[in-house]
């Protein structure tokens, strides 16, 4: 398994996310990046979260919500990687598929455009 700390490995996610498209993260409100060690399970099957309500099913929003969350997963990504290239590459799709969530679309369409 790959060894990042946690400050390393959130540099890596604040260099992926600074790299991403402005078309993409421009329309992002309301929405923080947070880095968690693992899934409140335990598991490394999941690698991100999106927590919160989707542009497609909000209705009156942005007076006074918490912000919605997308969580990246420290153990799960590292372990799943052999190198830091892999695992720059990993933050990238996942941030790309959490993102997407917030756009409203779902884990089949995702699949579809293979960002799944």
């Amino acid at each position: 398994m790959l060894s990042l700390d946690e400050s390393e490995f959130e540099r890596l996610v604040v260099d992926e996310l600074d790299l991403l498209p402005d078309d993409m993260v421009d329309g992002l409100d309301n929405i923080i990046f947070v880095v968690e060690t693992r899934p409140e399970d335990g598991s490394l099957d999941l690698l991100g979260l999106y927590d919160g309500v989707a542009l497609t099913e909000r209705g009156q929003y942005g007076f006074g919500e918490m912000p919605d969350r997308i969580v990246l997963y420290r153990e799960p990504l590292l372990s799943m990687c052999a190198d830091l290239d892999e695992l720059r590459d990993q933050i990238h799709i996942t941030l790309v598929h959490e993102i997407a969530h917030f756009y409203g679309i779902d884990d089949d369409r995702l699949h579809e455009l293979g960002w799944g």
